[in-house]
């Protein structure tokens, strides 16, 4: 048996990088099936019966985490791209993946591209104010791309963001010789065609291994990854120096006196929006849970 990674998943077929850098294609034994364990891009795998440079998918080693959209294990980091121009960016959507991404035990980058052609100050100005690490970029001059190669140097990342924003185009614009198809945006709709049929990790020069993924279309996430209404505190770093000054232990931070997170965004602590966010993914998160019991 020989120990890899999946870098691919299309099909049916999971192809392996292996420990000596060959790539294996291979199909998963019934048991996952009969299991229910879906083998993801990003998973550490053992495989066997290996010949002709195909093999059997025999065993999946325990997760770091896992995420249904991106269908992808074991991120160290999740770029967010988000842009300040067509299509626009919402810090809503942002919140959402960044949320996730935290109690998922993924670190969030925010990366705001096409500053080319505006330089999404407004996101900058949010994102810069927590601790979450924000870099602006522009997939067509190259600027940023230095820094966001440092950042994700020997990490297993996963690029996500709604449509249009230039997911691919940065990972072309760190690797040229990736030549990933990229879409014109609808001017008409506002939003990008889906050109990502499948998630895939390459390897950058800098040692990362980078997905490239379809893009968040909506808000609605599968249901292994909704958020529970007494977690998703967790996925808002900057309230954490908040949480336990309130003046009721059951606090929801939501509307309630007392609440040291709310005197913090009237003080300005807080950016405003990202609590706007909460509120609004606190009230989502409770009427789910209302619903699985109807």
């Amino acid at each position: 048996m020989k120990k890899g990674i999946i870098v691919k998943a299309l099909s049916g077929f999971f192809y392996v990088e292996t420990e000596d850098g060959k790539i294996i294609e291979c199909r998963a034994r019934g048991k996952f099936r009969l299991e229910e364990k879906t083998p993801l891009v990003g998973d550490y795998v053992y495989i066997d019966n290996i010949s002709d440079n195909t093999g059997t998918l025999a065993e999946i080693l325990p997760r770091k985490n896992s995420f249904i959209r991106p269908p992808v294990a074991n991120l160290d980091m999740m770029v967010i791209v988000a842009s300040g121009t067509v299509p626009v960016t919402t810090p809503y959507l942002i919140d959402r993946i960044v949320a996730v991404a935290e109690l998922r035990n993924c670190e969030p980058v925010i990366c705001i591209n096409k500053i080319d052609l505006d330089p999404g100050d407004e996101l900058f100005d949010i994102y810069s104010a927590t601790d979450i690490k924000t870099i602006r970029t522009s997939a067509k001059t190259g600027l940023g791309m230095d820094e966001l190669s440092a950042v994700t140097a020997g990490k297993i990342c996963a690029f996500t963001g709604n449509s249009g924003v230039g997911k691919s185009s940065i990972l072309n614009a760190l690797k040229p010789d990736f030549r990933l198809s990229t879409g014109e945006v609808s001017k008409k709709l506002g939003r990008g065609r889906h050109t990502t049929r499948h998630v895939e990790l390459f390897s950058l020069d800098n040692g990362a291994k980078v997905a490239d993924t379809p893009g968040f279309s909506s808000f609605n996430f599968d249901r292994d990854d909704e958020l529970k209404p007494e977690e998703l505190k967790f996925g808002f770093r900057e309230f954490a120096p908040y949480l336990d000054t309130c003046r009721f232990r059951d606090c929801a931070h939501v509307k309630e006196r007392g609440c040291s997170v709310i005197n913090a965004v009237s003080e300005g602590k807080i950016k405003s929006s990202r609590h706007s966010s909460y509120v609004m993914m606190y009230e989502a998160a409770q009427e789910a849970e209302k619903n699985k019991y109807k």
